[in-house]
């Protein structure tokens, strides 16, 4: 089965995760389809109330998706930004589903501490960089998110800012503070270690050929053998595939694309002087950050085409020439792609299918912390604490659009990228 796909991150791995093979029938009381966030999350979430006879059933690697793939950023919101939540359900409900996705921070905080996970988190803030000299564009998302989501970010100036990314490119910047980066797969391992350690099992390289789902004990087929289980969570992200039709024909697998550097040394304080991660006020965004090892982390792009681009790197280094010219002909040391699972309606997914069969599903791109958040809404939900999996009832599992929908998907986004580039040139 297939190991990590080549990425700096498999490339760092801290530690071994050992798992045992699949039994040829195997009886717990919930079964987890997918071993990224999601699903790690939610394991995670029922060991931590006592519900601790669990399953994580993993095609291939823990983490082996996006989870373990991406940027590792750490902040608030979906997909769908709070100014359009507020237009769909109300001030109130907006404000109670971004504050969920806030806990989901503070908690992923709280279990790299708790559970000592190595993960070189930083807990330095983002940058929310401005493209554009509109200064604005800054304060009225700013007095937006103080006066709405009652939260604070701090406004940079320009100059100032020049002071921490040292570039023309940018004019001015937001600060969230409550905001983190960190080494995404090694943070999945470590949780996957914890469910574990707690009583947990995970089984890895066990694709799941089928789902029996419509009796009170679900029966999940996989290439090993057959689990029974009372409840089943479905999270497979971008990779779920044709698994469990009414859930997998909602998502769209997106292409998203990240490199790092060679080291930089003291060369790299040349360029930026902080901490913090960085992505920028284009809706086509770079997002890059400072790594331990003095690389720099370097992502962006999206494409509804899944095939890698043979010139990534060359596509990546030029992007991060507009922004940092001097490191036009930097040695890039990887580089690789991942694929995020949207939603029509860019809004995470989580709910019941039927009774016992869960989902947490269609993160796109924004998934670090509300795929933590999932997996709290689905743990109260499966011991019956409370009903919070309700709030995500008005938007559901739209179809796709099947052929269709990668084309609408990257047609859009090209209309976003021909604004931004208008935007620019007008300016």
């Amino acid at each position: 089965m297939a190991n990590y796909p080549d990425s700096y991150y498999a490339a760092t791995l801290n530690s071994q995760l050992e798992t045992n093979p699949l039994p040829q029938n195997l009886e717990v009381e919930t079964c987890i389809i997918g071993g990224g966030y999601a699903g790690l999350m939610t394991a995670l979430s029922l060991i931590e109330r006592g519900h601790t006879n669990i399953a994580i059933i993993e095609k291939h690697k823990i983490g082996w998706g996006c989870s373990g793939r991406n940027g590792g950023f750490v902040f608030g919101g979906y997909s769908l930004g709070p100014k359009k939540l507020i237009k769909q359900v109300g001030e109130a409900k907006a404000k109670e589903l971004y504050d969920l996705t806030i806990s989901g921070v503070n908690l992923i905080r709280d279990r790299v501490q708790k559970y000592n996970i190595d993960c070189d988190l930083v807990d330095k803030g983002v940058l929310w960089a401005n493209w554009f000299k509109d200064q604005s564009l800054l304060l009225d998302e700013q007095a937006f998110m103080h006066d709405k989501m009652d939260v604070d970010w701090q406004y940079i100036e320009p100059e100032v800012l020049r002071q921490q990314l040292k570039t023309d490119r940018y004019h001015g910047a937001l600060f969230e503070p409550n905001a983190m980066h960190f080494h995404p797969l090694n943070y999945a391992r470590g949780i996957a270690k914890q469910i574990q350690s707690q009583g947990g099992q995970v089984f890895e390289d066990c694709p799941v050929l089928d789902i029996d789902y419509q009796s009170a004990t679900k029966i999940v087929k996989t290439v090993n053998g057959n689990v029974k289980a009372k409840n089943v969570v479905l999270s497979g992200g971008g990779y779920i595939g044709d698994l469990c039709k009414p859930v997998a024909r909602s998502i769209l697998p997106i292409a998203t694309y990240v490199m790092t550097t060679e080291p930089l040394g003291d060369e790299l304080q040349n360029y930026i002087s902080t901490q913090a991660a960085v992505y920028d006020t284009r809706f086509a965004f770079d997002y890059y950050r400072p790594l331990k090892d003095t690389r720099l982390l370097w992502g962006g792009r999206i494409n509804a085409n899944t095939n890698k681009p043979k010139d990534l790197d060359h596509i990546l280094r030029r992007d991060l020439a507009k922004v940092f010219p001097k490191l036009k002909d930097v040695k890039v040391d990887y580089n690789w792609q991942g694929w995020m699972g949207y939603a029509r309606h860019q809004m995470a997914q989580i709910g019941e299918l039927a009774p016992g069969v869960w989902f947490g599903i269609g993160f796109g791109g924004h998934g670090v912390a509300p795929t933590t958040t999932a997996g709290e809404i689905l743990a109260a939900a499966i011991t019956k604490q409370n009903e919070t999996y309700k709030n995500f009832q008005p938007w559901g599992l739209p179809w796709n659009g099947g052929p269709f929908g990668p084309m609408a998907a990257q047609m859009s986004y090209w209309w976003y990228e021909l604004k931004d580039w208008m935007k620019e040139k007008t300016e």
